[in-house]
């Protein structure tokens, strides 16, 4: 049985910081993840970095993310990672991270929607990219182990105290555990609950779920307003204070607010030529998925939904329950797995990146300082899980339910459901629902163990069923 102190579960900028800071520690940790290494700097740059570079301090900065988040959110955290935003860029320059830097030579700042200020800074369309990348390199010089094509199934507990986790190796379709002192879900968020599964599985969310925690933050659902219509596409804020332009449909000029309740368009015709070759990436994307011409044409836009809601945390990255009183002991979240109550109702952007790099430094530290003062124990309740998650997935293979596709998007329209009508008859015809599906299981149609990512997006839906099921309980 493989024993570390710390699992990191996850490959995105939350994960890999998390990873980089427990390794400094001295703990042994561990990166797994579904995917393979490279495959989580694809992810979309809705914005860079807030951060008030260009600032006295970080106080505006605060106000403006209370005012976004509303009165539900947490005031304390948000000052907290405000304030530490120009340390993380710091950070990300010593390590070699290549900033678009105006004519004074210090990273470029731009406008977006719900700033007070120029706040924004980055890489143009690549920062999580080019972040992801960057923090790629350092867990390969700390010479960290990473396992590839691992999905996490379920966390081991023993009276709210981590004692490993079961995982699902896609490569051969058997279940294998890891002995941990503690866990840091750094996952993707739960996105995939209105499209598919591979546009947000949520893992992190779903397994602190499945182990009893209640999620927090999950009847809110802020919006990306750029994405492309009828795609999954997203465009960078940046672009609006690099020449784009939002319209209404009769010419007009819009809001981001706008953009929720009609239909609107983006106008890049007047692009900045200096800025094009900060956005060449999403530009070249339009052309090819799109075949429109920003030179002639608008681009049809819509709103997506940006998941925040996760795992309650306390400002040492703690997974909490009984409303923050008690920490599950061993665990821990960051990134998209957690939530900070930092950006409230809403969602400011450049505050997603800001909140995964903050939370996975303290994840890391915090994680790696518990573990090396602990021991490992019950490796007989490790053997115990491995075989009860076996016969979970055994029972995919025999089920005679509805398929992996009839269930995702049985989801996708139970929570749109739920985002039109937030009401009592809403939510227990949602669970009314749900029963059913658990009822009838879900079927594979593919019975085979190697590469089946059938069975990949089997597990991801029940995943996604459990963070519904959540949602609908609230």
């Amino acid at each position: 049985m493989e024993s570390w102190e710390v699992v990191v579960v996850g490959a995105g900028p939350a994960a890999l910081r998390a990873a980089i800071e427990s390794a400094d520690n001295g703990a042994t940790t561990i990166l797994i993840d579904s995917l393979g290494i490279g495959s989580r700097q694809g992810n979309a740059t809705l914005s860079g970095i807030a951060s008030s570079i260009c600032e006295v301090n970080s106080i505006s900065h605060r106000d403006d993310t209370i005012a976004a988040g509303g009165e539900v959110t947490n005031s304390i955290m948000a000052a907290t990672i405000c304030g530490e935003s120009v340390s993380i860029i710091s950070q990300l320059e010593r390590w070699g991270l290549v900033f678009r830097r105006d004519r004074e030579g210090i990273p470029h700042t731009s406008k977006a929607p719900g700033h007070s200020k120029p706040r924004l800074t980055g890489c143009g369309d690549s920062s999580v990219r080019e972040i992801t990348r960057l923090l790629e390199e350092q867990v390969i010089k700390r010479k960290i182990t990473r396992k590839y094509d691992c999905a996490a199934i379920s966390l081991i507990t023993d009276n709210q105290q981590i004692r490993g986790l079961t995982f699902l190796d896609i490569l051969n379709g058997e279940v294998n555990v890891i002995q941990s002192k503690t866990i840091i879900l750094a996952t993707e968020g739960y996105e995939g609950l209105w499209t598919t599964p591979s546009e947000g599985a949520g893992t992190g969310a779903a397994l602190a779920a499945k182990a009893g925690i209640t999620l927090a933050g999950m009847s809110n659902f802020p919006t990306h307003p750029l994405t492309i219509k009828g795609t999954n596409i997203h465009m960078p804020v940046e672009l609006l204070d690099s020449g784009g332009l939002l319209r209404k449909s009769n010419g007009d000029n819009a809001s981001f607010s706008d953009a929720v309740d009609e239909t609107c368009v983006l106008d890049l015709r007047e692009l900045d030529s200096d800025s094009k070759i900060w956005f060449s990436n999403i530009l070249s994307t339009i052309k090819n998925r799109t075949g429109l011409n920003i030179d002639v044409d608008v681009i049809p836009i819509s709103c997506s939904i940006i998941t925040t809601g996760g795992i309650p945390i306390d400002y040492k990255s703690r997974a909490t329950f009984n409303d923050g009183k008690m920490w599950f002991t061993g665990l821990y979240a960051a990134g998209r797995s957690a939530n900070t109550g930092m950006h409230g109702a809403g969602l400011l952007p450049g505050n997603i990146l800001l909140e995964d790099l903050f939370t996975g430094e303290r994840a890391g530290d915090a994680a790696s300082t518990w573990a090396l003062n602990e021991e490992f124990n019950n490796s007989e309740l490790i053997q115990i899980e491995q075989s009860n998650v076996r016969k979970e997935i055994q029972d995919l293979y025999l089920n005679d339910g509805k398929s992996v596709g009839q269930i995702s998007s049985t989801v996708s329209s139970l929570i749109s459901k739920i985002e039109d009508n937030y009401n009592e008859k809403t939510l227990n015809s949602v669970n009314k629902n749900l029963s059913e599906i658990n009822k009838n299981g879900i079927s594979l149609t593919d019975k085979s163990k190697v590469m089946n990512t059938e069975l990949l997006m089997a597990v991801q839906i029940k995943g996604l069923l459990t963070i519904l099921t959540q949602i609908a309980s609230n």
